[in-house]
Formats: structure tokens, C-alpha cells, sequence
């Protein structure tokens, strides 16, 4: 009997440690500037705080579900560094990276308006923005030399939101309802990856 045991406890070791652990993907999102790097400021908004609310909200609605863990670069009001982020990412290795901002213009009050995206010089950098691109009805899809996407070894977009100073577009990505609507696109996007 005591054989048997034995027998048994060593099939059921070997069994449970040849599994290995499943890694796990990441996708990160950079909610841009913080601390006391306000980015663009209209009134009382700023472009600090719209980011890091919505980035949140990402992470919250994406949760546990699916295959990929969403990663913030900042989750309080810091500011690292755009070395520090990328640094960051690149220790993750993450399937994607998606940095969001707030846009603006000089004038005062703008009728620019609408979802512009900055990409890596990639093809995958290329086929992600315009994957965001269907969901936000984006105004722009534009290869940009900025440190993020330079510096970044993921696939990686820059993603401007929409503008500061146009009232349509403040309406919404200030209001609770437009950041969650904002969110959730970005989750769907998460989800179909």
C-alpha cells in the first residue's frame, strides 16, 4: 500500500510541475504627461487628468477578462519621465502600447475637432491605428517621430483624443459618459487583438 502511494504522489509531481506557467500579455496604456506636467489646460480641465481617468477606466473595464493584462504607465498623478515610460515598456514587452492625449490648437476656441492617431514607422504600428482609427472615426493617421513611438519596441500609437479647445469635443472627453464611451472602444480594440 505504501508503494502505491508513493507510485501515486510521484505521477501526480511530475504531472503538476511539467506544466509550465502561462506567460502572461500585456498591453500598455500611457495616460500622458501627470505631476507637474499639466499638458493642455482649458479652464479647469486638464489634459493630465482626462488621460490618467480614462486610462484607468481601460483598465477597469478590461479587468480579468480576455487573454491580456492592461498595464498603466502612471496610475496617480506622477510624472515619469518619457525615458522612464519607455524604459518601462520595453522591460514589459507588451503586445501593444497606446499613449493617449489631449489635442489643441493656438486659437482660443477651434473648430478642429475629432480623433487623431501618431504611428510608429511599422506596419503593425500602422494596422493598430486603424483598427482605432474605425472605432473613433479619426481625423488623421500620421507617421510621427516623437519619443514614445521612437523609443518603444512594441507596437506602439500615439492617440490624440480629440481638442481641448473645441467645445464639442471638450463636452465629451471631460464628461463621465464620453470617457466611458472612450474606454470601452479601447477594450474592444484590446478584445479583437
Amino acid at each position: 500500500m505504501k508503494g502505491i502511494t508513493l507510485l501515486a504522489l510521484s505521477i501526480f509531481s511530475t504531472a503538476f510541475l511539467s506544466f509550465a506557467p502561462v506567460s502572461k500579455k500585456y498591453i500598455v496604456i500611457d495616460a500622458s504627461h501627470g505631476g507637474n506636467d499639466q499638458g493642455v489646460i482649458y479652464g479647469d480641465f486638464k489634459e493630465k487628468d482626462i488621460t490618467l481617468s480614462i486610462a484607468k477606466e481601460i483598465q477597469k473595464l478590461n479587468g480579468s477578462q480576455g487573454e491580456y493584462e492592461v498595464i498603466l504607465t502612471r496610475d496617480t498623478d506622477i510624472f515619469p519621465t518619457l525615458s522612464e515610460r519607455t524604459a518601462q515598456i520595453n522591460k514589459l514587452n507588451p503586445e501593444m502600447v497606446i499613449s493617449l492625449h489631449v489635442n489643441s490648437s493656438p486659437q482660443k476656441e477651434t473648430t478642429n475637432q475629432g480623433t487623431e492617431i501618431f504611428t510608429q514607422n511599422s506596419e503593425v504600428s500602422r494596422k493598430l491605428a486603424e483598427k482605432i482609427s474605425k472605432k473613433f472615426d479619426a481625423q488623421k493617421i500620421e507617421e510621427r517621430n516623437l519619443h514614445m513611438l521612437r523609443e518603444t519596441k512594441a507596437p506602439a500609437v500615439l492617440v490624440e483624443l480629440g481638442f481641448m479647445n473645441n467645445s464639442v469635443d471638450r463636452k465629451y472627453i471631460t464628461s463621465e459618459n464620453g470617457q466611458k464611451e472612450i474606454a470601452q472602444k479601447f477594450v474592444e480594440i484590446i478584445n479583437e487583438h
